[in-house]
């Protein structure tokens, strides 16, 4: 299989392939290099691309993760401007080829038919492969009813771009392993998103490290033992009462939404259990919520980042933390 050139620009304090394949299958040696010492870092690392929530903002865009592993590369959830992140971190959407719902709110949802068309418009030719909770199948086969005009001009009659890359491979998935090839395993299991049922987190588990995505849920005994041993643990986080005052919601509305997801003192008891690495906070709700931190520690006294778009994380010997300078819209 032809490679795509790679260039390389510096972004966070390490070198980014200007060009990324992601995909299932081998696609070459990938690997992140250190501008210091020349030589090759661990290939298992998390980007972040979107870390809010269904609130528009331009510093944090909607609930997307990219995780390489080895030649490997996969999307954990596809929200509002997830192309645009990988636009920004020069990974084209024409290599995604393997995204892994969570579950289906429209947050974790929304930017899926941009991944998929723009993808296919500018060069994937071959299908687009997604895993989810029960009615992901269902979701992605009227997509491509919504969509289907546009997907017959440009198969059939204008631009006559490749019928395989617009096809779509989606498959409904419960607890256990979901993917496991090229040393790579990826485990889903059941979170309690409250009555958004079914809702999963995701173990990536590669040359003897892990990261656990905890997806949208409240306090979870079965995320511990799922999460067990690993080495980033990536947790959904609400301050209730900065969502209170972020909003003009009814007092039942925030009680509602609160009771669906993890204050920062409970998620610090999760992180006391698991234990992980690194604890990293994404989905943040709401995007300024100043007191994590502060509410975190009054249960937990581990390693912690906030997170923020574009944040990358590499996982080996040691974890290495990088920010976008600027943050992630100064790129």
């Amino acid at each position: 299989m032809q490679l795509p050139h790679l260039g390389f620009a510096r972004r966070c304090g390490v070198w980014l392939p200007c060009l990324v394949w992601l995909s299932l299958v081998l696609a070459g040696s990938f690997t992140f290099a250190n501008p210091q010492s020349g030589t090759a870092q661990p290939a298992f690392r998390v980007t972040l691309l979107g870390t809010g929530y269904p609130e528009p903002r331009m510093d944090r865009f909607g609930p997307s993760i990219l995780v390489q592993a080895g030649d490997s590369y996969f999307l954990f959830d596809c929200g509002r401007g997830a192309t645009q992140r990988l636009a920004q971190i020069k990974a084209p959407p024409a290599g995604v080829n393997a995204l892994f719902l969570t579950h289906l709110h429209s947050d974790h949802t929304v930017g899926i038919p941009d991944l998929w068309l723009t993808g296919w418009v500018q060069g994937r030719n071959v299908p687009l492969r997604v895993w989810g909770p029960s009615g992901t199948k269902s979701m992605m086969t009227h997509l491509q009813e919504a969509y289907a005009f546009d997907v017959h001009i440009r198969r059939d009659v204008d631009e006559r771009l490749p019928a395989q890359g617009v096809e779509v491979v989606a498959q409904d998935i419960g607890e256990g392993v979901v993917y496991q090839s090229g040393g790579v395993k990826i485990t889903a299991f059941s979170v309690d998103h409250g009555p958004v049922k079914p809702a999963l987190g995701y173990r990536v588990d590669f040359a003897g490290h892990s990261i656990v995505l905890s997806g949208d849920t409240r306090p979870s005994d079965n995320l511990v033992r799922f999460a067990q041993g690993a080495d980033v643990l990536i947790h959904e986080v609400m301050d209730t009462d900065a969502f209170r005052s972020a909003n003009t919601f009814t007092e039942e509305r925030v009680q509602r939404v609160a009771a669906h997801h993890t204050t920062p003192e409970a998620a610090g008891r999760i992180f006391s259990r698991v234990k992980p690495r690194l604890a990293v906070y994404s989905h943040i709700v709401p995007g300024s919520a100043p007191n994590l931190v502060p509410a975190t520690r009054k249960t937990y006294s581990g390693p912690l980042e906030v997170g923020e778009d574009l944040m990358t994380i590499g996982i080996g010997g040691k974890i290495d933390v990088h920010r976008p300078p600027g943050g992630a819209n100064a790129l």
